[in-house]
């Protein structure tokens, strides 16, 4: 199928799925419903083929199971899946999150911004009409008031005529648009920078607020919201996972647990607690922040707005383990946190001998250690792999395995040495249980592995995110001093071009003569010298060619084989030439 032909019938599933929920009373976003339908489609349980062509029963198939997942209220899975579209879709950089205010707030300001540029006053009344509109321009992007307030204007009105008298107008309106919208910018940032020095004088600043008394009460109280909601979930968290260590040794207790979907609960409460940590250092930045403080009390505002909303998607588990099912099953089990179990096996560490061909980084032995990025959010591969999906948090001391330039970590030492034995068999497995709880791809950072689950913010950070281990070691170098005697031929010229201007210094030479002169009152008193050159050796040589040879040595000796007789004798017999027969 082309890829605009398919494009086209996903378009018109999507649109049918939200047809069929919107029927039922529930509104579902675009982006939901697409997540939905992918997820479906790999679950290998619902025998979808990715390699062929949808038949209309697989279509009505699709949307039926996905209308129906849609629209399961109690499904912890469903809740993990529209926390993770809601926090994608309303997440981003700080940068792009005061870029994207800073954009709302030129947008409002245009219209003031073409009256001003367009102007073509020229009466006394358009002059001064023009000038109360920047007035009102200059408080309106500074923030600092109202322009409807009369105490703000006439005080922003004074600290624009002590910079841009009235009188300046007539040479501001001759000015190009660029150079006018230009100068509107400057002469905000001006006036903003008097009134706040006027407000520190205690002279003015009429309407400003105290943005650092803000940010001073507004940070710590937004942070510890943040932390109890993350107390809360790491709470939950930690009592499904000692749950799930329970089930795991008791088979039976396995069946019992199964239409309740613990695993789906716990992966609920980790992925609340993985965005509620992506939040948390931000209000931590904040604070060391004492500039740009408007900036900042927007950027408090919609974090906070996040953080509410992530509220509703913790519901669904809740309603299949109230607190008094909760006490029951944790009935023998101690509860333990990330960090204990992290430091039950802290002196547990792998012995790199063991591996020939694998990497294993050490904190002592890698620069950036801890900014290494690690598979599955950190957790532990090999139990989620081996335990039916239990997530627990790895543990770095223990080494961290460089496999196919990615990262791994371990919970216990015989998890690490175990995965390392075959980790593409543990890969797939992993690779095969997000293909059936389709929240682990987001959880579990599995994007590249599916690479249609590429969220869009993430897309964004998919190669700024990779970081290469700088390992670290001692070495040591030293330089023979001399090593080899100097072998330097100060004769040598590598220029040939200075060897022709010798060539050319000496054959001049040899056309040279040296003369003296000698006079009347000079002679008697100097020596006089003259330079000739001396004789030389001339040969001749004939046109004819002459040479003699003397006779070659030609001696035979006969008998050398022998014969009847045991003594050999020979015979030599000299055959050369005489000389007068050559």
């Amino acid at each position: 199928m082309p890829p605009t032909q398919a494009e086209s019938v996903i378009k018109n599933i999507i649109r049918e799925i939200g047809q069929e929920c919107a029927a039922h009373g529930e509104i579902v976003p675009e982006t939901l419903v697409a997540f939905m339908v992918k997820a479906v489609v790999l679950d290998p349980s619902n025998g979808f083929n990715t390699d062929r062509t949808l038949t209309k029963s697989d279509v009505q198939k699709l949307v039926k199971l996905c209308v129906n997942r849609l629209l399961d209220s109690k499904n912890p899975s469903l809740d993990t899946i529209k926390m993770q579209v809601y926090f994608d879709m309303n997440y981003t950089s700080r940068e792009e999150f005061l870029e994207e205010h800073h954009r709302v707030i030129e947008s409002r300001l245009s219209s003031v911004s073409r009256e001003i540029t367009d102007n073509r006053a020229c009466v006394r009344e358009e002059l001064e009409s023009l000038y109360r509109k920047i007035v009102s321009y200059v408080l309106l992007r500074s923030g600092l008031g109202s322009p409807t307030d009369i105490k703000i204007v006439r005080e922003a009105t004074a600290a624009l005529q002590s910079v841009f008298p009235q009188t300046e107008l007539g040479t501001f309106l001759t000015l190009s648009k660029k150079d006018k919208e230009r100068q509107l910018k400057e002469l905000t940032m001006i006036v903003t920078g008097i009134r706040l020095f006027n407000r520190d004088c205690g002279k003015g600043g009429e309407g400003i607020d105290d943005l650092p008394a803000i940010l001073q009460e507004a940070i710590p109280a937004t942070t510890q919201h943040v932390d109890s909601q993350l107390e809360v979930v790491q709470d939950q968290a930690y009592r499904y996972t000692a749950i799930l260590e329970k089930v795991a040794k008791n088979p039976l207790m396995s069946q019992e647990l199964q239409p309740y979907m613990l695993r789906e609960a716990l992966y609920n409460v980790r992925q609340c607690e993985v965005f509620l940590q992506v939040i948390l250092p931000i209000f931590i930045a904040l604070s060391n922040l004492w500039t740009s403080f408007q900036d900042e009390t927007v950027l408090i505002s919609i974090l906070s707005n996040l953080t509410t909303h992530l509220e509703p998607f913790l519901g669904a588990h809740d309603l299949f383990f109230p607190e008094k099912v909760m006490q029951v099953l944790l009935d023998g089990v101690t509860v333990k946190t990330d960090v204990c179990r992290i430091k039950e096996h802290i002196e547990d560490r792998v012995n790199v001998a063991d591996f020939k061909k694998l990497e294993w980084l050490f904190p002592e032995t890698t620069a950036n250690f801890d900014k290494l990025l690690i598979q599955y959010r950190g957790f532990c591969a090999y139990t989620f792999a081996t335990t039916d999906g239990l997530l627990l948090p790895g543990n770095p001391s223990i080494g961290i395995l460089k496999y196919k330039d990615k990262y791994y970590t371990f919970n216990t030492r015989d998890a690490a040495y175990s995965f390392a034995e075959n980790p593409e068999n543990y890969i797939d497995i992993i690779r095969e249980k997000a293909k059936k709880n389709a929240e682990l791809i987001q959880l579990l950072e599995l994007h590249q592995q599916f690479e249609t689950f590429i969220q869009y913010s993430q897309m964004k950070e998919v190669d700024k995110r990779y970081i290469k281990p700088i390992t670290k070691c001692e070495t040591g170098t030293q330089t023979d001093t001399h090593l080899l005697p100097p072998t330097i031929v100060r004769s040598y010229e590598w220029n040939e071009w200075e060897l022709r201007r010798k060539a050319i210094k000496l054959a001049n030479l040899r056309r040279k003569v040296t003369h003296s002169v000698q006079t009347d009152h000079s002679h008697m008193r100097r020596e006089n010298y003259s330079q000739v050159y001396p004789s030389k050796d001339v040969g001749t040589q004939s046109m004819r060619e002459g040479s003699s040879r003397v006779p070659r040595p030609q001696i035979y000796i006969a008998g050398l084989r022998g014969g009847q007789t045991k003594t050999t004798y020979g015979v030599k017999v000299n055959l050369t030439r005489a000389v007068d027969e050559t």
